[in-house]
């Protein structure tokens, strides 16, 4: 059976929480590379980022190192996609070639249900259009549940662009798994339609003192057709100040996917706040990504 990581809906409960006690213990195992670099040893991974990418990306590539796999990253702008090639056939190609495992990043919506049954090789979901991005889910469950010994009922507050973010999209369907609360908040046009009980439009001066974490936002300016964007308005009424901040729980944690824009969607000096876990969270999705290339490859434990 090929195991192909696509979206967090796919998986269940407990497959969600093994991955995530998997990552855990590549946390806590890091320095000692005799427990873990023999796991993908002799596989190579293709990273495919159709889109441009620093965290996904090194990390994957980073998780593959640390298990003993070697790595090659497929670059678009240099290759026969420039000449007319289709997702599809570029794929293939690199399966054809050898390649245990792709990582795929692009734009497209729908690249992942229109692909992944054509393939015999594990395609993992580096980020897919504005609707899933697994991985990040999985380190964000991460972050939570090491900060907070368990996910069950938390409360989390998501701030930004949430109609076109991918980030907020995996949270949501993790957040339907494990009983959390999701409190969406924005401007209007940037929020997407509620449905589900446990999600709720919120204001986010209101939210803040109940929440366990806020998750800041981007504006996707790439995803958007036009939008002039006023910087300092939008910090002024939507941004992670430090006034907002005081206005947090003092065991709450601040969360970003990354990248910022400092000034914009969140105050220069909250990104290294105290109760930031921002870069600890970038840090984890190494050890996520380790869990979800050793799930899709087949290492030995």
């Amino acid at each position: 059976m090929i195991k192909h990581f696509v979206s967090l809906a796919s998986f269940s409960v407990s497959d969600i929480q093994s991955l995530i006690d998997r990552a855990q213990y590549f946390s806590l195992h890091i320095s000692q590379p005799d427990k873990i670099q023999h796991l993908l040893k002799n596989k190579i991974i293709v990273n495919a980022f159709y889109e441009p990418s620093t965290r996904t990306r090194c990390s994957f590539e980073m998780a593959a190192k640390r298990l003993g796999a070697e790595v090659i990253n497929f670059v678009p702008e240099n290759s026969s996609v420039k000449k007319g090639e289709t997702i599809y056939d570029t794929l293939k190609t690199l399966e054809s070639l050898g390649a245990d495992g792709i990582v795929l990043r692009h734009s497209d919506d729908n690249v992942f249900s229109d692909l992944y049954e054509k393939f015999n090789t594990p395609l993992l979901n580096a980020g897919a259009g504005k609707y899933e991005h697994p991985s990040q889910g999985l380190l964000d469950l991460l972050t939570l549940k090491q900060e907070f010994g368990k996910l069950e009922g938390l409360k989390i507050a998501v701030c930004g662009d949430i109609k076109h973010s991918r980030v907020a999209g995996s949270l949501m369907v993790a957040a339907e798994k494990f009983g959390m609360e999701i409190y969406l908040c924005g401007p209007e046009a940037m929020l997407p339609n509620v449905s589900k009980p446990f999600i709720k439009k919120a204001n986010f001066e209101e939210v803040l003192p109940i929440v366990d974490a806020v998750m800041m936002l981007r504006i996707q300016l790439e995803r958007h057709a036009s939008l002039e964007l006023d910087a300092k308005a939008y910090h002024t009424q939507f941004g992670l100040t430090s006034e907002r901040v005081n206005k947090m729980r003092k065991d709450a944690i601040i969360m970003h996917p990354g990248p910022f824009n400092r000034g914009v969607e969140i105050a220069d000096e909250i990104v290294e706040h105290k109760q930031s876990r921002i870069f600890k969270q970038m840090g984890n999705g190494v050890f996520a990504r380790m869990a979800i290339l050793e799930w899709a490859l087949g290492g030995s434990k």
